[in-house]
């Protein structure tokens, strides 16, 4: 079993970067699209908030392999041809777009109104009001669930494999098909997994602890 495991180390550990590459595309960009669509969502005109609406509730209810199968094989259908890896990167961008848009919705919707009044009267501006009244105090709430988000980032980059990317589980795949042993590398796979988001659970749990209260 020792010998099995030194032999797949290297190929994991290949795999095991490309899993922690598309994860952190996927946080980085998806941060960037759900803050910005969630602003829009919260503030933005009418028909803005409609489509972002529409857009974060059609994309929650879609299941990730679903919408993954679908960037790769469906928009080639229309003339848009992606790599294998950037469909994957760009379905899991799209599904954790959507859940940092409704982590960003509920921090803002739960500092008090006041706050933004009190702003106004003394005022500022509205992006004032957004840069030193609400984001402060918003960001203590959106922060925890985000961090515990990520976790789900890095869980649901296992999928990709099924797109034929040699990430740490397609790697495993293809050790086991070499040497024919699956369990201990199945369990190495599961604990590297294991190390990775229990150690993103516990920042998640310090975080949620540290700002679980907004003091007045």
């Amino acid at each position: 079993m020792l010998s099995q495991i030194l032999y797949a180390l290297p190929f994991l550990a290949k795999g095991f970067a490309l899993t922690l590459w598309v994860s952190l595309l996927v946080v980085v960009l998806s941060l960037i699209a759900g803050v910005l669509l969630g602003v829009a969502l919260v503030y933005g005109p009418a028909p803005l908030r409609w489509a972002v609406r529409i857009f974060s509730d059609t994309i929650r209810g879609i299941p990730i392999l679903v919408l993954m199968f679908f960037v790769y094989y469906g928009l080639p259908a229309i003339g848009l041809h992606l790599p294998s890896f950037w469909a994957a990167v760009l379905a899991l961008t799209l599904f954790k777009t959507a859940q940092v848009i409704e982590y960003l919705r509920g921090a803002v919707a739960s500092i008090p109104k006041g706050q933004s009044e009190a702003a106004m009267a003394i005022g500022l501006t509205f992006s004032q009001r957004l840069t030193y009244v609400i984001f402060p105090q918003a960001f203590r709430r959106f922060l925890p669930p985000w961090i515990n988000g990520v976790t789900d980032a890095v869980k649901g980059s296992a999928l990709v494999s099924l797109l034929g990317i040699t990430d740490l589980m397609q790697a495993i795949n293809q050790v086991i098909g070499r040497t024919y042993e699956a369990m201990p590398l199945y369990i190495l796979g599961a604990l590297i997994y294991f190390a990775v988001n229990y150690a993103l659970s516990l920042a998640s749990r310090r975080l949620e602890r540290r700002f679980s209260f907004i003091r007045e």
